[in-house]
C-alpha cells in the first residue's frame, strides 16, 4: 500500500499529463501502466540529463538493461539503487528508485514491462553513444520507435492483458510516434542547449509538424477503434493534448496554455483537475 502511494505521488510530480489518465484507471491496470510509465521515465531522465556525459549515460542505461534482463520473479532493487547512486548523485528520485517501480507492476504482466524497459534502455544507450545523430527521416523513425513506438506496443499488450482488448499494432506505433514528435517540437530549444537535435538534416519546423500530423492520423485511428473502457479513457487525453499542443506550436505559441489544458481535462473527464 505504501509503495502504491509513493508511486502515484512520484508520478504526479513527474507528469501531470499522464498522472490524470493513469490515476483514473481501474485497479490492476492502474498499477501496470503506472509501473511502466515510471520505469520508462526513469531511463528517460538519464538520456536527457544535461550534466551527464554520453559515455556515462550509455554505461548506466546498459547496466539497467542488464539488471532487468536478469530478473526472474523480481528485480534486484538494492543493486540497481546502489549502481545509480554510486555513479551519480545528480539523478532524480524517479530514476534512483526504478527498482521499486519495477516491483510495483502486477506480477502476471511485470515481465513484459521489464522486457520493454530493458530493450528501451539498450536502444537509448545506442543513441547516446552516437550523440543522437539523426540525419534522415529513417533515423527519426528509428529513434521515435525506440522511445515511443514501443510504448504504444506495450500499451496494446497491457490492454489485452487486462480485459482482452485487441488493437492495430501499426497504429499503436503511430500513437507513440505522434506523441513523441510533438514532444520533439515542444522541446527543441532545450535540446539545442545541450547540443542535440532530433530534426533530420535540412528539416524545418514545418517538416517536423507534418511528420507529427502523419503519425497522429494513425494515433487517431488507434484510439477511435478502441471499445468503451479504460484503454479508450486513457488514450483520449494525451492524444488531445498532442493535437492541441501541435496546433499551438503551429500558431507560434511556446506551449499549450494552462487554460487550454484545464479545458481539455474538463471536456474529456468531467473534472477540472
Amino acid at each position: 500500500m505504501e509503495l502504491r502511494k509513493t508511486a502515484l505521488e512520484v508520478l504526479a510530480e513527474t507528469s501531470r499529463t499522464f498522472y490524470i489518465p493513469i490515476s483514473r484507471l481501474p485497479a490492476g491496470l492502474k498499477e501496470a501502466v503506472a509501473a511502466a510509465y515510471l520505469c520508462m521515465r526513469a531511463i528517460d531522465e538519464i538520456e536527457d540529463h544535461p550534466d551527464l556525459d554520453n559515455v556515462l549515460k550509455a554505461k548506466l542505461l546498459h547496466a539497467i538493461s542488464l539488471s532487468f534482463q536478469a530478473a526472474t520473479d523480481a528485480i534486484d532493487e538494492h543493486s540497481l539503487e546502489t549502481l545509480l547512486i554510486t555513479h551519480t548523485t545528480l539523478l532524480p528520485e524517479v530514476t534512483t528508485r526504478i527498482g521499486e517501480w519495477a516491483a510495483f507492476a502486477p506480477i502476471t504482466i511485470a515481465p513484459r514491462i521489464w522486457e520493454a524497459t530493458a530493450a528501451m534502455a539498450d536502444r537509448m544507450a545506442y543513441w547516446a553513444e552516437n550523440n543522437w545523430a539523426i540525419q534522415t527521416e529513417a533515423d527519426l523513425d528509428r529513434y521515435t520507435f525506440c522511445v515511443a513506438g514501443t510504448v504504444g506496443l506495450l500499451l496494446s499488450d497491457l490492454w489485452a492483458w487486462y480485459d482482452g482488448t485487441q488493437t492495430n499494432r501499426a497504429q499503436a506505433v503511430g500513437f507513440g510516434r505522434g506523441l513523441q514528435a510533438v514532444n520533439i517540437l515542444r522541446n527543441q530549444g532545450d535540446d539545442l542547449v545541450r547540443d542535440v537535435s532530433f530534426f533530420p538534416e535540412g528539416w524545418t519546423q514545418e517538416d517536423m509538424q507534418a511528420y507529427a500530423r502523419r503519425n497522429l492520423v494513425l494515433a487517431d485511428a488507434y484510439t477511435e477503434a478502441l471499445p468503451l473502457g479504460p484503454a479508450l479513457d486513457f488514450c483520449r487525453l494525451p492524444l488531445a493534448f498532442a493535437h492541441a499542443t501541435l496546433d499551438a506550436l503551429a500558431q507560434g505559441e511556446a506551449k499549450l496554455s494552462r487554460t487550454k489544458v484545464l479545458a481539455l481535462v474538463q471536456q474529456l473527464t468531467g473534472s477540472g483537475t
